[in-house]
Parts: C-alpha cells; structure tokens; sequence
C-alpha cells in the first residue's frame, strides 16, 4: 500500500501548494488596495496644493497625473487578481476534495487490510482461516 500512501502525500502536496497560491493572491490584492490608497491620498494633497483638480486642466501636476496613472495601473492589476483568486479557490476546493478521495481510500485499505489477516491455524483446523473485524 505503498503507492496509496505516496498518492496520499502527492495530493496533500498539491492542495497545499494550492493554499498558498490563494494566500500569495490574497496578500497582493491586499498591498496593491493599500497602495493604491496611497496613491489617491497623495493625489489629492497635490491637487490641494496646486489648487487644481481637474486632471484636463494645462495646469494639473505632472506628479499628481502621474500618480493616478499608477494607481489606474494598480486597480487594473487587482481586478486581474480577483480573477485569477477566483479561479485559484477552485482550484483548491478542486484539490481539497481530491485529498478527501485519497484519505477515503486509504481509510477503507486499512480496513481491509484488518479484514483480510491471515491468523495461524487453531490446532485441528485444516486452512487458514480470515479474522473479521
């Protein structure tokens, strides 16, 4: 039962690796959110200071037009994410139910297996005979 106990371990492996995709996704849409708000308090003390908020204007900061380039940049970059973490999660539920078969097959061996040891004869018996559980 070598085989079942290594294919138990693989399958653990792949959910876990698939746990921490979904935590890795997690952390960046939550630093790409932090900085994008960042960002947008940044703009706004730069639109205060140059008295300026209308990003058409000939005037609006360089550094604040920037800014908001950068932050469009992250939002875009963490609506990206949330497709792919959406996708990851069912990838692990996917992996987590694969896990679950394993452990179940490996559970119903074992039980097998108990059913299925062969004990020594009691004097006077001829074969041998199967312990039942």
């Amino acid at each position: 039962m070598k085989s079942r106990d290594t294919l138990l371990r693989l399958k653990r492996f792949q959910a876990d690796e698939k746990r921490r995709r979904v935590a890795q996704l997690e952390l960046m849409i939550g630093e790409f959110n932090r900085m994008a708000g960042d960002l947008d308090r940044e703009i706004a003390a730069e639109e205060q200071r140059a008295r300026i908020s209308d990003p058409t204007h000939f005037a609006y900061p360089t550094y604040a037009r920037a800014a908001r380039n950068r932050r469009d940049n992250l939002v875009s970059s963490t609506e990206e994410l949330r497709g792919q973490l959406e996708e990851a999660n069912l990838r692990l539920e996917e992996a987590l139910a694969e896990v679950t078969k394993a452990e179940n097959l490996e559970g119903r061996d074992k039980t097998g297996e108990r059913l299925h040891e062969v004990v020594r004869p009691e004097p006077g018996m001829m074969g041998l005979r199967i312990a039942r559980a």
